[in-house]
């Protein structure tokens, strides 16, 4: 009886050690406060046009073109999203100084924004522009209403002539980033 009482006492020890150690509730609720913030990235428009083509549309607009803008058709997207960063990176090997605008237009064709850049003509550095929407930037509401972005090109030098460049081009792309919440 010695043996069984000797060997019983250190397990009631450490049952007495739990019943009155600090042990705190556990909060299986906390789900509930976590935030998922994913952020995605895509192109949106490149434009590519060659020294000829400027040359033969003469001085004035040498492009125009509407590109279609679904990326916040979905209410899942447009309601969820926190932030944003457009980047637009132009290159220019041609002997032309040119003006791109890019015109962010609504359903009704109402222009909600516009990016203008004055691009020199060779050699000029790659220009390189981020614009950020949301928070510390631009409405998010210009891009939760954009349907179509008008990309137009004018040649503001003359029309014949001609870069030493081997293929002469003047190149403007653009991507985004984007944040969604999703909790």
């Amino acid at each position: 009886m010695m043996k069984i009482s000797s060997l019983c006492r250190p397990l009631w020890y450490i049952a007495l050690l739990f019943a009155v150690s600090c042990a705190e509730e556990q909060d299986f609720d906390q789900f509930n406060n976590l935030s998922i913030i994913p952020e995605v990235s895509s192109s949106i428009f490149y434009f590519e046009s060659d020294e000829g083509t400027i040359n033969a549309a003469g001085g004035g607009t040498f492009y125009e073109q509407d590109f279609t803008f679904e990326a916040f058709n979905e209410p899942f997207v447009s309601e969820r999203v926190v932030n944003g960063t457009i980047t637009y990176q132009i290159e220019n090997t041609t002997s032309k100084p040119i003006a791109a605008s890019i015109s962010f237009l609504d359903n009704a064709g109402t222009v909600l924004d516009t990016e203008n850049f004055a691009i020199g003509e060779h050699p000029f550095p790659l220009l390189e522009r981020q614009v950020a929407y949301g928070e510390g930037g631009k409405s998010l509401d210009i891009l939760r209403n954009t349907t179509l972005i008008k990309v137009t090109g004018e040649n503001l030098g003359d029309a014949s002539s001609t870069s030493s460049e081997r293929t002469p081009v003047i190149i403007i792309r653009s991507s985004a980033t984007f944040s969604l919440e999703l909790r």
